[in-house]
């Protein structure tokens, strides 16, 4: 049991220490009954309130107020203790809304601000996810491809130790997948165009078949562990062959062997491909040309 001096002095002790903690709990509830109006903190030149209001803003994911505010407090607090803080998180608020080509921005510009800053690796890391993550299909212009893997590249001569390297390095494997696609696209589209017949005196009967093939061996030297290579394989082999069955009949033989060729190199790569039908096709009329002509 305590004595009378012992229980008063308890009760000064904790009435002390609830009116702090009532006036804290009350400062608190300002502070963010402020950062909810959002109007206000716009209109506020108090720049550290801003600040935390941002800060407030980004923590509870209301990226698109918190990126508003930031835009001004960039330019206003370069040189000081927030400014490199303030930089990143505009570019996480734009990553966060799904705006990549903005957010990619503002993170090249963070990492050239600041390229021993707090935040660089992740800076780089996410410039070259959010490329990664605009670029568009496969059947589209991919040059925003190429920039994303040269940024993913970057950061993986930076930071070789950095625990996300090997989801950088997948990521450039998809988007080279990518760069294959497209330009199996292409090959497939010079080859459904075939023959064409010049309509003019400066032109003659021809074929797309050659650019198919010069299209597809192309890729598979440029990304040889492609998960396309037997698509672009068979491609080769069907242009090949429709070059050589259109053929002049003084190149006809020639190219009839090189079909024959290019089915052997195929079967070899290939044994127990799904095209294994077509391919025998392919080799029996090819082969009994030959033979004839031999």
């Amino acid at each position: 049991m305590f004595n009378s001096v012992e229980r008063r002095t308890f009760a000064r002790l904790y009435l002390s220490y609830m009116r702090k903690y009532i006036a804290l709990a009350l400062l608190s509830a300002g502070f963010l009954s402020s950062c909810g109006d959002y109007n206000k903190v716009l209109k506020s030149t108090d720049y550290e309130y801003k600040y935390e209001a941002a800060k407030t803003y980004f923590a509870k994911g209301q990226n698109t107020k918190a990126a508003t505010i930031l835009e001004e407090l960039v330019r206003i607090m370069k040189g000081t203790s927030n400014a490199e803080e303030s930089a990143y998180m505009l570019a996480m608020s734009y990553y966060n809304q799904g705006d990549y080509v903005t957010a990619s921005h503002y993170f090249n510009t963070y990492y050239t601000t600041y390229p021993r800053g707090t935040y660089t690796e992740l800076a780089r890391f996410y410039s070259g996810k959010s490329l990664y993550l605009d670029t568009p299909e496969a059947r589209l212009d991919q040059s925003s491809t190429y920039k994303a893997i040269q940024e993913l590249q970057m950061f993986m001569e930076y930071f070789p130790a950095s625990p996300r390297r090997e989801t950088a390095q997948n990521m450039i494997f998809e988007l080279q997948d990518k760069l294959v696609e497209k330009e199996y696209y292409s090959a497939k589209l010079y080859y459904d165009l075939g023959s064409y017949t010049g309509n003019t005196v400066y032109s003659s009967t021809g074929n797309n078949y050659l650019a198919a093939v010069v299209t597809a061996q192309n890729a598979l030297r440029e990304y040889p562990y492609t998960h396309l290579k037997e698509d672009l394989s068979i491609l080769i082999l069907r242009a090949k062959y429709d070059m050589a069955r259109e053929s002049v009949p003084e190149k006809k033989v020639d190219r009839m062997r090189e079909a024959v060729d290019e089915y052997y190199a195929f079967k070899n790569e290939f044994p127990e491909s799904k095209y294994l039908k077509e391919v025998e096709e392919i080799f029996r009329q090819a082969s009994k040309f030959v033979n004839e002509e031999n």
